[in-house]
């Protein structure tokens, strides 16, 4: 199994991803609400429903109820499964045939760069549809602290019927060029550090062989590399996703991602790109240390019972 394409390695990366999902969903919420705050308008010019990420777990709670914090959740799993799924498991198949290797058998961060970046591409790709609609779900509350765009969604099957019916097949891709970009650079950054951190650490026998301890060091390790590389680029595909259409489909604020970036620039400054960034810290880190280390567990049963 370890040097061919086996599909055990994409739902292995579905399901780790899910596992994190789980936790981390609550984080998502938060991190959407405070990205759309204040969307174009400068800073001080806005009421902030959100002060930080503690502040607004404590708003969220109070004015849209507790179960307002796992808002989107049955999308967003379903997002986490198709797309880590196919990134994770794209990846592991390119480490598998050895492509992420030197000439030397050892891990190369440029060959391993460029390997998570197909990965996530793909994988962002095919889970768009999910991460649009978990977006509208998130984005959705009470008209008091309400920030962004409301989509008025009942659930996720509704929402899909919803776009199908007013924007047809090419709405449920609306926002991609954001997530593309968003997905790529985490991915790219997430699974080269980790993987070249897992050989570093493995090599240098700090650990014991085998034990849970080198995933969990080498995904903090991406953790912090997909929270500096990435937050930009999550403001923006949250804005993308976020946005309300006109009755041709066209987006109200942004026509694409170049447009986007140019408006966040000018009409709220660098610090726009940086919106929700202590809730994408508090999200990021544990679900990138749940995803990974779930997915590398899941790999040694595999291999354990299913060989």
């Amino acid at each position: 199994m370890s040097s061919s394409f086996n599909v055990r390695e994409y739902v292995l990366g579905g399901l780790g991803a899910c596992g994190a999902c789980l936790f981390s969903n609550p984080l998502e919420v938060v991190k959407t609400r405070m990205q759309l705050q204040g969307e174009l308008r400068a800073r001080g010019s806005y009421s902030r429903h959100y002060k930080n990420v503690f502040h607004a777990f404590y708003t969220i709670g109070r004015v849209d109820g507790i179960k307002a914090l796992q808002k989107g959740l049955v999308p967003g799993l379903w997002y986490q499964f198709v797309m880590n799924g196919i990134r994770l498991g794209t990846y592991q198949t390119l480490v598998n045939y050895g492509i992420t290797k030197n000439s030397a058998g050892d891990v190369s961060m440029v060959r391993s760069v460029a390997a998570g970046a197909f990965a996530g591409s793909v994988g962002a790709a095919m889970g768009s549809p999910f991460y649009l609609v978990k977006t509208h779900l998130q984005a959705l509350s009470d008209e008091r602290i309400a920030v962004g765009h409301q989509h008025k969604h009942t659930g996720m099957l509704q929402a899909f019927h919803l776009i199908l019916s007013r924007e047809g097949i090419k709405g449920l891709w609306r926002g991609l060029s954001g997530a593309l970009a968003r997905v790529t650079v985490g991915s790219a950054a997430q699974l080269s550090t980790f993987s070249k951190c897992k050989d570093i650490i493995e090599q240098s026998k700090i650990f014991t062989p085998g034990s849970i301890l080198v995933s969990i060091s080498s995904s903090m390790v991406g953790g912090v590399a997909v929270v500096c590389c990435m937050t930009p680029l999550d403001v923006i595909s949250t804005r993308l996703y976020n946005q309300g259409v006109d009755a041709n489909g066209r987006g109200l604020f942004y026509t694409g991602f170049r447009d986007c970036f140019w408006k966040i620039l000018t009409k709220e400054g660098f610090f726009g790109f940086y919106k929700g960034w202590s809730a994408s810290w508090f999200r990021l880190a544990p679900h990138t240390v749940l995803n990974l280390v779930c997915w590398d567990l899941l790999r040694s049963l595999d291999k354990k019972y299913w060989k």
